[in-house]
Formats: structure tokens, C-alpha cells, sequence
């Protein structure tokens, strides 16, 4: 019963992980057999295990504990992370976990973990056994993916719920993605919410980064009769300013 408290403090842990605690790499085997078979722990994956709690028969860790686990440099991020610091109107089943270290895509409890290979090492934050993307380096990596992840709408609605961002780190974030149709969709997206409280300067830097390339917001676009937004020089859907109202929102 000592190693399940130590284990109910970890949260989540490995063969390995528990070894260290044993000092013997058989008697954890013995351990993790044992526990799972008194349901005191459950598998998440292979050599990925979490803690029960013996009164609700749950696992102790949430979804973003369990992504922050899978590798040692996982973070939750993307659509979760917004979903982590509450800026979404809907809980996709998908978890998205940035991580350099490769691993399958895989289920548990209701939730199915998906990885995505980091650009930039920048913007990660540690808040007790949760690693996740801070609000700017979270923006910056859902406007760069929305058309795979999430969605137009849904990045929309999300971006109307934050309230305020710091822009030096949405700059540094930025920068360091060096991605000059990244800087065009932020200038682009960002204007429409002053509730983010970006300056002037802002623009004018992303105005600068993309250098008047011209491009579709995303792929598809092609094929919905776009409008040429003249300002950020992109193809963009007619009706993109309605997509908020679908849900009873607006624009700020």
C-alpha cells in the first residue's frame, strides 16, 4: 500500500518509473501485476500506466495530465490547449500532444491522443504534472493548422473568448516559426478581435513578415468562390464573417 500512495502521488508513470522506486526491476513487474489485478492502477498504453482512485474507480490524472506523460518533452497543445485554458465552446474526443519523441496514435477513456511534431521549441509552460503551450504559442499553432485541426469556425469562436494577449510573446512565437503565410493568416485573424488588445505595431510587423504574397486561406478555399481580402492580400471564404453568428456570436 506505500508504493500505491508514491503511485498516487505520479499520477501517471512507466515500468521504469516504478523500478526506480522498487530498486528492482522484478519486483516492479511483481507490482504493476499486482495493482492491476486489484484494479489499483490501469494500462493507458504499453508501459504507460495510471493510478485509480479506489473510491470512484476513476483514473487520478485528467487528459491533459495523461498527454503531458506520454514522452518526456509531450505537451498538451493546439485545439486542447485552448480547451485547457477554457476557450472552447465544444471537448473534441482528440487530444493533440506536441512532442519530438514519435508515438502511435491511441485511446483511452473516451479520449483518443494524437501527436503532432513540434516547429519550434518555444512557448511551453509546466503547471504541476500538466505541460502545455502558453495562450501565444496555442494561437500560433492553431491559426497554422486549423484547416487539419479544429477547424475555421471553431478557431474563430475560440480566439473571440480570449481577452487579453501578451504580444511580445506572440511576436517571439512568431519569429521563431519564421513563417511568413503564418505572420499573414495572424494579422488576418487578429484583427478581427480588438478584446486580444494587440497594437497597431503588431499589424504592421505582420504586414512586413508576409511581404504581399498572395494566398488562399487554406486549400479549399479555392473552391468556395473567395473574396480577395485586399488589406492581408488573401483569398478568404464570402461568408467568414457569419460563421460566428451560427452559435448566437459575433465579432468583438
Amino acid at each position: 500500500m506505500d508504493y500505491y500512495v508514491k503511485l498516487l502521488k505520479m499520477g501517471c508513470f512507466s515500468r521504469e518509473d516504478v523500478a526506480a522506486l522498487t530498486h528492482n526491476i522484478r519486483t516492479a513487474d511483481t507490482l504493476l501485476y499486482t495493482y492491476k489485478k486489484r484494479g489499483w492502477i490501469t494500462d493507458v498504453r504499453k508501459n504507460y500506466y495510471v493510478a485509480v482512485n479506489l473510491e470512484t474507480g476513476t483514473s487520478v490524472c485528467n487528459s491533459f495530465e495523461i498527454a503531458s506523460g506520454i514522452t518526456a518533452d509531450a505537451c498538451v497543445s493546439h485545439h486542447t490547449a485552448f480547451e485547457y485554458y477554457g476557450l472552447t465552446n465544444q471537448v473534441f474526443a482528440d487530444v493533440y500532444v506536441t512532442s519530438a519523441h514519435r508515438f502511435r496514435s491511441f485511446d483511452f477513456d473516451g479520449r483518443y491522443y494524437r501527436r503532432v511534431s513540434p516547429k519550434i521549441n518555444l512557448g511551453i509552460r509546466q503547471s504541476g504534472r500538466i505541460r502545455v503551450t502558453d495562450l501565444e504559442r496555442t494561437i500560433a499553432d492553431n491559426i497554422k493548422d486549423f484547416d487539419k485541426i479544429g477547424g475555421l469556425e471553431e478557431l474563430l469562436r475560440c480566439l473571440s473568448m480570449i481577452t487579453v494577449v501578451n504580444e511580445e510573446n506572440l511576436i517571439a512565437v512568431l519569429t521563431a516559426f519564421d513563417n511568413q503565410f503564418l505572420w499573414q493568416k495572424a494579422g488576418f485573424f487578429c484583427t478581427f478581435f480588438p478584446n486580444m488588445k494587440l497594437s497597431p505595431k503588431f499589424f504592421e510587423l505582420c504586414r512586413k513578415e508576409y511581404r504581399k504574397s498572395c494566398r488562399y486561406l487554406y486549400e479549399d478555399c479555392k473552391n468556395e468562390s473567395p473574396v480577395l481580402d485586399v488589406k492581408w492580400n488573401l483569398y478568404v471564404p464570402r461568408n467568414i464573417e457569419k460563421l460566428l453568428d451560427k452559435g448566437g456570436l459575433s465579432f468583438v
